[in-house]
């Protein structure tokens, strides 16, 4: 039995793992070697690399249990700077030494079963030391699983808990194993990093982690060697790579490698000497970033007396901002806002005691003092603002920069507090405003690292919202609100709710602006608890009871928190049924610009609102621009991961024609994160109040007082509470509302007082021309820290990897401007004195901006750095330096200035990449490499990660790289450098234009040296350096330039300032000459005579050309015969250009026509296209209103042309259509088109000089003037001739020396109210380019239409380059748009452009251009065009009319509203037509003014005498105008007295009223009462109302609001179920004895029993019907349905005790009889 027991316990020992744990022995000490290097730079050979290396011996002894201690020896930090492999690190001996100090003592820590514990070391050890151990104590930790050998899980290590994978290889032969252990550092669970500045860049979680731009991961191999005692480990390797990919290129992407070795070199038996001095406890593995700021990412400063080099480099800056040395002064600003980080509270207050008073240095001071964001600065800012050291303008500019750069901290939010009770801050609203909204962001910062939120930061806020509602301050409340949603703390909920109806009754009082701000504080809330916002946002969307603009606000809302499936198909089912058409409209247009979206992080609420959007009516897409709408446009970029959205808002209200609320909002995307760059609002309210007149006292005349007794006796109904103008607005940057503004009515008034009606705004007007002669002088410097973005992760070394972006902008402008006025100002100053007055302005104004960034990849510590850094600069530098003189008596103007003295650098754009190694030992002695060498490159086959590149062929990557434009149109004039030796990575152009005249020259400097060369990718093409600069040279000429000199004249000597000019200042010519004379002189001076000779020899060489081979050119405008327009079989150029693609096209088309015809036609012309398409056909007769135009093929041409496709269609100018002939065959029909358009082409191309017979109306010289020589430079002179039926405008620029004969000439021309034409010609006497255009209306196919036409007979080479270019997108475009597109050849340089209207809201569009054709169909117009369609040219407008402007007006006269009565035909404001039988005598109120104010009432009756006939009562003022028929003439009353209609009555009140006779009948104007005008004819009326009546008015009428889905609203508000009984719910009841009115609306009861719900129930109407008064029967009825309120049988309610049902529920719907017409025999009056 013990034999047994033996074997059993000897098999289980033998099938047992040994134990891999490294142990190390009491007594013993083992003796290690240590290595370890980072390097960072991109992954290609040739390129320069940064890094450093520790080497080092380590003493490691077990003391105790757990204790083990580390002593460090013979550490030696090393720089690389240079070419891996080939060039050595560098021995940094002083670092070395500050290492060596601190590892002097030994180290203590805690290990167990391979897993290292807490750490110990010396108190004032620097942190870089015990991170470093850090990285050394990694390489220990070891986590065994005995029973796996492959195993995955969470380890703790210096990086964070990450998610670790191992892999044992056991060698139990010879006692030894190998550990494999890999990490991801992007699966981490709590990961040590740290970033500032991102606290506004939102990641999304839920992104797949295989497009982060970062990825990392580590590996460790460990050598162990074990026995009885355990096991030793031999060696410990670790290799981490850490691969940043800016632009989410797979092969362009930097990498950082870190490396460390752990060898066994021997074991002692001595141990280590316990340390002498108390050890602290410093935590675990995970790294620890250091408390205080760290070291920004600029060149070190060695700190030592911060506060005298704080003043040093003040007055440096001061002396380089003198200098202009703006690159100095950026970099030397962000030294500043080091230094004020690391400074005391005291010593900020002694450099502000020693520089306040000095202007130059207090501006960089506390700009400085802002970007820091350090406790005592922010402190300081606040102490200055409570002192009242700072003015107003710097206080408001400091505070929100100050709470933006402040890192948040319980220090900080402290101050922060403090601000909010400072009385100095509550003084001034606007600083009270900056700082609430500030807190809130603070807080929002703050609360973004830990889970839970103190409540007492929010407190301040919630007090702020109590106390605001207590005192009903709703602008408190809007500020609130507003600091709360900056906060985003679902904390705030509660105090949210309490503004919104939905939840809270108490807030249905409140402004609905408040409303839609409680709402939209929810937005950011949203995304710490997005299921509470959804709900909440819901609910107050589904609210019908809401304003329309809240429930839009709410829908915005509720898609920021990417609802589901199921919430969105309850969206679009609750639309269906939505009785706002704004909500449905906005909601519609939200999802259907969700549904096109591609951004990763929306991509299930995309796929949601793309299946919602098919449930939903497509009619809520062709709403009008009176809908509100969402405009979206945006593009993601799947391959780069970044991409970009912007979103307007639309939100119309029902009181307003355009939208009342407009957010439109940037935002954008990258690496799977999102930012909102900015936001802007605009928010308005009743603004159109403010156009029309004020202080009319409507309230005191005797229509007010009658529409409110009216409103008495209407059932239910409520006036509408009044609304005050208000304008607010806010902006928003990276998602944080940063200010607001209310502006109310009392400043918008105020405002407008100013600017019209105040009697001071004269002597305004005088300060501010006295403030501007006493001249500007001065100096102005903006400096501000535009971003710090950094994001820090630890090293397996120890030392943190940070990447960085740091940037910096400075404006500076210098101004000197002197400006004398004569005569002087007289004391009684008035305006028009400035139009006779002379000024001579001196002005030298230099402004000069500058935007230095720098972005970093590598180690940055307080006492080294090493890494890649990334230089940007932008500089735009210029100098406005003249003398002007006006006189405004004689229309001059002349400005003079210096020209070109030395060379300026206008703007430049310059970018460098090194790798840098600094340490603060050798602050003056940096590193640093350019990473792209200037000498040669290794040969491609020494680069092992390029395979697919090595048969590049050489000048492949030149090729690719210019673009055309630059090859084909500057090469001869470019200069190229440095391009063939060094594998084309250097490219470098100058393109330079000169100007002789001006004495100047412009260049455009291209330079670039890359390494694309490498790799292709975004990254390698910025590691080089990269430069682009505008620079204006002098051009040295025989004659040095004085000065450059323009004079403008206008009026009536104009003509002699262009004879001065060429004569040069010699009075030869008599100024009084004949009037023929001046013409002459101008006609040679500018050599028109010779552009006109040239011009009729080639009009008379036309005439000769044989019209077989007519080119554009010769006949500018005919219609091009490579058209299918001209059907003519002459046209030979139709069958060399485009007579085959037709006829294919028309076989694809299958064009159903008879064999007859077809036969016929190819008879008449074997090259051209079908009659169909060919034919132009005219309009038969002036009275065809159908829209059939005859031609030769009969009234077939239609139909056929109904089945070609749109672009086959062709235009037929206005002007040729003659309604009084036929045309007799198609053959006539083309050739007497061509005639016409060769006669219309000879009419426009026909030079007519109009200074034969006008005077120049403005004359303009640029000249330089030049020592003892000629002056040279350009004259404009611009003639105009306008006309009754024409008008023309010609333009000519010349040389003013009469050797060059090069000029530009513009013509353009009004030939008649159709059409308007314009040509551009330049070169020798006007002959070498040119480009004509033309725009005409007319017909296209059977609708009216206008046509664009451009012809660009010839013109300069990189014109027709940069045409190409742009023509090669427009395919890509017109598929983006949506729009069709066919190649088919016509003339190869003319574009035609064709909009057909086919309704008044839909187009056809069609371009033509020579290679592309371009098409589509019922395009949506944002503003209706009143046409109908298939209206003949015939019935246009006249043409003494021009039938462009009378289109604008048109437009204008369409957006007005009316209402108009026709019989029995109603139709609304809104559009909305139905039937109804006005019962007779009974007056209904038709329209009336619903506002509080109630200044007009328009009623309506029809007549017992006729049906046909009515008659109608106007209130307007005191004033009560009735209108009716009279014995078949229509009659006028005025307050009851008889006025004759022939007569114009105009009221003598201070609103104006005109009655006049018109047509058949009357009209009436009354604008300031809001009715543009009232037209009776005695059968019907339409009523026209203002604007700003929208919303305002009730009746029959309706609303003017666009919301058709409630058109039927009766008095009460009630929803009428038919047209009916809406109509009768607008009657005036009478009193039965005196009116003749018998009909009164009454509640009724459903006479037979009813069951509701299962119960025996009498059910009441809930609006009342009308029925005959008492004593009078019913002669005629109409059934109405009417809503019932239902109570069970044995309820005590009736009809007698019960007034007030209108406000009971709707429990069923029955139809009742209502009375029209009553018969009274026994009516009970008294006598």
């Amino acid at each position: 039995m013990k034999g047994l027991v033996l074997a059993l316990v000897l098999t289980l020992v033998g099938g047992q793992k040994q134990d891999l744990e490294p142990i190390f022995h009491t007594g013993k000490t083992y003796l290690y070697g240590y290595e370890s290097f980072i390097l960072h730079g991109l992954p290609s050979r040739g390129l320069a690399m940064a890094g450093v290396r520790l080497t080092c011996k380590l003493e490691i002894s077990h003391v105790s249990h757990s204790d083990h201690l580390l002593q460090i020896r013979s550490p030696k930090l090393e720089e690389f700077n240079g070419f891996w492999p080939t060039d050595p690190f560098t021995p940094s001996s002083r670092l070395t030494e500050t290492i060596a100090a601190c590892f002097s003592q030994a180290f203590k820590f805690e290990y167990t079963e391979g897993r290292v514990g807490s750490i110990f070391a010396p108190e004032d050890c620097p942190i870089l030391c015990t991170n470093l151990v850090r990285g050394i104590l990694n390489m220990m930790q070891i986590t065994i699983k005995k029973s796996q050998n492959v195993y995955e899980l969470q380890e703790a290590g210096i990086e964070g808990i990450c998610q670790t994978r191992y892999v044992i290889q056991d060698d139990s032969k010879n006692n030894r194993a190998t550990i494999s252990k890999s990490k991801d550092l992007t699966n981490c669970q709590e990961k040590a990093v740290k970033n500032m500045g991102m606290a506004y860049i939102r990641p999304c979680p839920t992104c797949p982690l295989k497009a982060r731009n970062i990825k990392g991961t580590v590996m460790f191999t460990y050598k162990m060697k074990y026995d009885d005692s355990g096991a030793l480990m031999t060696s410990a390797t670790s290799k981490q790579v850490y691969q940043i990919s800016p632009f989410n290129e797979p092969n362009g992407a930097a990498v950082m490698e870190a490396r460390q070795a752990l060898s066994l070199v021997d074991i002692k038996r001595t141990p280590i000497s316990a340390p002498k001095i108390q050890l602290q406890n410093q935590g675990s593995l995970r790294y620890h970033f250091s408390g205080e700021l760290l070291q920004m990412p600029i060149p070190l400063i060695r700190i030592k007396n911060p506060d005298l080099q704080l003043t040093e480099i003040l007055r440096q800056l001061v002396q380089n901002n003198k200098e202009g040395a703006t690159k100095e002064a950026s970099a030397k600003f962000l030294q500043m806002v080091q230094l004020f980080r690391v400074v005391t509270f005291d010593q900020i207050e002694s450099l502000w005691v020693q520089f306040a008073n000095d202007l130059p240095h207090r501006h960089w001071f506390l700009s400085a003092i802002c970007a820091a964001g350090a406790t005592d600065t922010f402190r300081f800012l606040k102490q200055k603002i409570h002192d009242e050291k700072l003015n107003i303008w710097e206080a408001a500019a400091a505070l929100p920069l100050a709470f933006h750069f402040v890192t948040p901290n319980k220090q900080t939010l402290e101050v922060a507090s403090a601000f909010l009770t400072c009385p100095q801050i509550q003084k001034a609203s606007m600083h009270r405003i900056i700082v609430y909204l500030g807190y809130g962001s603070m807080v929002n910062k703050y609360c973004a690292q830990p889970s839970l939120c103190p409540n007492e930061l929010l407190q301040p806020l919630h007090d702020l919202a109590t106390e605001a509602t207590s005192k009903g301050d709703a602008k408190d409340m809007a500020l609130a609100l507003k600091a709360i949603g900056n906060a985003g703390e679902p904390a705030s909920i509660k105090r949210i709710l309490k503004f919104l109806p939905t939840f809270s009754p108490a807030a249905a009082s409140l402004p609905n602006r408040i409303h839609a701000d409680a709402v939209l504080a929810l937005r950011k809330i949203a995304r710490k608890d997005p299921a509470k916002v959804r709900e909440i946002s819901l609910q107050v969307f589904m609210d019908n009871t809401l304003a329309p603009n809240v429930r839009m606000v709410a829908c915005v809302v509720l898609f920021e928190t990417k609802p589901a499936l199921p919430t969105v198909t309850a969206m679009a089912s609750s639309l269906l049924t939505e009785p706002s058409l704004q909500v449905a409209s906005f909601t519609y247009s939200h999802m259907k610009a969700l549904a096109t979206g591609r951004i990763p992080q929306l991509y299930n609420l995309s796929a949601a609102c793309n299946i919602a959007i098919k449930l939903l009516s497509p009619r809520l897409d062709r709403l009008s621009y009176r809908y509100s709408k969402v405009i979206h446009v945006g593009d993601y970029s799947p391959e780069y991961q970044a991409g970009a959205i912007w979103r307007v808002y639309l939100m119309n209200s029902p009181s307003t024609m355009f939208p009342s609320d407009i957010i439109t909002k940037v935002r954008g995307y990258y690496a799977n994160t999102a930012t909102d760059i900015i936001e802007v609002a605009l928010r308005s309210q009743s603004l159109t109040d403010l156009i029309r007149k004020q202080n009319i006292p409507f309230a005191e005349y005797d229509t007010y007082k009658t529409l409110k007794e009216l409103g008495k006796t209407l059932l239910g109904w409520k006036e509408p509470p009044p609304e005050d103008p208000l304008v607010s607005a806010y902006v928003k940057v990276l998602g944080q509302e940063i200010a607001f503004v209310d502006i109310d009515k009392d400043a918008i008034q105020q405002t407008m007082m100013s600017l019209t009606g105040s009697s001071n705004w004269q002597l305004a007007v005088k300060q501010v021309v006295e403030e501007v002669q006493r001249g500007i002088s001065g100096q102005w410097t903006l400096p501000a820290m535009v971003t710090e973005l950094r994001h820090i992760v630890p090293t397996v070394v120890g030392v943190p990897l940070e990447l960085s972006l740091c940037g910096a902008a400075l404006a500076q402008a210098a101004a000197n401007v002197d400006i004398q006025m004569s005569p002087p100002l007289s004391d009684n100053f008035r305006p028009s004195q400035l139009l006779e007055t002379n000024m001579d302005i001196h002005a030298d104004i230099k402004p000069k901006a500058y935007f230095h960034m720098i972005a970093m990849m590598g180690i940055n510590t307080q006492y080294f750095q090493s890494g890649l850094e990334f230089h940007a600069e932008f500089s735009a530098n210029t100098t406005m330096k003249f003398d002007a003189r006006i006189n405004m008596k004689e229309k001059n103007l002349k400005i003079e200035t210096p020209p070109c003295r030395q060379e300026v650098e206008l703007a430049a754009v310059r970018s460098e990449v090194y790798a840098i190694s600094r340490n603060m030992e050798k602050v003056d002695s940096e590193k640093k490499s350019q990473l792209l060498p200037r000498g040669e490159v290794p040969s491609i086959s020494d680069q092992p990660f390029q395979p697919s590149e090595r048969s590049s062929r050489p000048g492949s990557w030149k090729q690719s790289n210019i673009p055309s434009v630059i090859s084909k149109g500057y090469q001869q004039g470019s200069e190229e450098a440095h391009h063939h030796s060094i594998g084309r990575r250097l490219y470098a152009h100058i393109f330079c234009r000169k100007f002789e005249s001006l004495g100047c020259s412009a260049c455009l400097s291209l330079k670039s040296r890359n390494s694309a060369f490498i790799r292709k990718t975004y990254l390698h093409k910025l590691v080089g350096e990269l430069e682009a600069k505008i620079v204006l040279k002098p051009v040295h000429a025989d004659a040095d330039i004085d000065k450059i000199q323009l004079e403008i004249q206008t009026g009536s000597k104009a003509a002699s300032k262009i004879i001065d000019a060429a004569s040069s200042g010699s009075k030869e010519e008599d100024e009084t000459s004949l009037y023929e004379d001046i013409q002459a002189k101008l006609k040679k001076i500018l050599g028109i005579e010779n552009m006109f000779k040239v011009a009729n020899k080639t009009r008379h060489r036309k005439k000769r050309i044989d019209r077989k081979v007519k080119t554009a050119v010769t006949d500018l405008w005919a219609e091009p015969s490579a058209t299918p327009l001209s059907s003519s079989s002459s046209s030979s150029t139709a069958s060399s250009a485009d007579g085959k693609e037709p006829g294919n096209e028309n076989k694809k088309d299958e064009i159903r026509q008879s064999g007859k015809k077809r036969g016929s036609y190819k008879s008449g012309s074997s090259s051209s296209v079908s009659s169909a398409s060919s034919k132009i056909c005219s309009s038969s007769s002036g009275e065809d209103h159908s829209g059939d135009r005859h031609c030769s093929g009969g009234s077939e041409y239609f139909s056929e042309q109904a089945n070609l496709p749109v672009y086959q269609f062709w235009f037929k100018p206005a002007d040729e259509q003659d309604p009084g002939r036929e045309v007799l065959n198609s053959s006539i029909s083309s050739s007497s088109s061509s005639a016409s358009d060769e006669g219309t082409s000879r009419d426009m191309s026909q030079p007519e000089f109009l200074g034969d017979s006008k005077s120049p109306v403005l004359a303009a010289v640029l000249r330089a003037i030049r020592r003892n020589e000629q002056p040279t430079g350009l004259q404009l002179v611009l003639y105009t001739d306008t006309q009754p039926m024409r008008s023309r405008i010609q333009t000519f620029v010349s040389s003013i020396t009469g050797s060059s004969r090069w000029k530009l000439c513009a013509d353009t021309s009004v030939i008649s109210s159709h059409k308007v034409s314009g040509s551009l010609k330049w070169g020798k006497d006007c002959q070498d380019y040119q480009i004509a255009t033309q725009i005409a209306t007319g017909q296209f196919a059977a609708y009216p239409a206008m046509q664009m036409k451009l012809e660009w007979p010839k013109v300069p080479s990189i014109v027709r380059t940069t045409a190409r270019w742009f023509y090669s997108f427009l395919p890509g475009a017109a598929y983006v748009l949506g729009y069709s597109q066919r190649q088919q050849r016509g003339p190869s340089h003319q574009g035609t452009l064709v909009m057909a209207l086919t309704s008044p809201r839909t187009c056809d569009v069609v371009l033509k251009l020579p290679e592309l054709t371009i098409y589509d169909r019922a395009i949506r117009l944002p503003l209706p065009f009143p046409s109908s369609q298939g209206t003949p040219m015939s019935t246009l407008p006249s043409p003494d009319r021009n039938v462009f402007s009378q289109a604008t007006l048109s437009i204008i006269e369409n957006l007005k509203a009316r209402c108009s009565v026709f019989q029995n035909t109603i139709t609304t404001f809104n559009g909305v037509e139905f039937n109804y039988s006005m019962p007779t005598n009974c007056y209904h109120i038709l329209v009336q003014d619903c506002s509080p104010e109630l200044k007009f009432l328009v009623l309506m009756k029809r007549l017992e005498e006729s049906a046909d006939l009515t008659a109608i009562n106007i209130r307007l003022a005191s004033h009560e105008v009735d209108m009716y028929v009279s014995d078949g003439l229509i009659q006028l009353k005025i307050n009851g007295v008889q006025v004759p209609t022939d007569v114009p009555y105009t009221s003598n009140s201070e609103a104006s009223m005109l009655i006049s006779q018109e047509k058949e009948g009357l009209s009436l104007k009354a604008p300031d009462y809001g009715i543009d005008k009232l037209y009776y004819d005695g059968h019907g009326l339409e009523i026209q109302v203002a604007f700003w009546m929208a919303g305002k008015t009730c009746g029959i009428c309706g609303k003017y609001d666009a919301e058709k889905e409630r058109e039927y609203q009766t008095p009460s508000g009630y929803l009428a179920k038919d047209a009916v009984s809406f109509g009768q719910s607008w009657i005036i009841s009478e009193d039965p004895c005196a009116g003749a009115c018998k009909l009164q609306r009454k509640f009724v009861k459903i006479e037979k029993p009813v069951a509701f719900e299962k119960k025996a129930a009498k059910c009441f109407s809930v609006e009342p019907v009308l029925h005959c008064v008492e004593g009078c029967s019913a002669t005629s009825s109409v059934p109405i349905s009417v809503g019932f309120h239902c109570v069970p049988a044995d309820s005590a309610l009736n009809l007698e005790g019960q007034i007030r049902l209108d406000q009971k529920s709707e429990d069923i719907v029955s139809t009742v009889s209502a009375h029209t017409a009553c018969s009274c025999h026994q009516q009970p009056c008294p006598a």
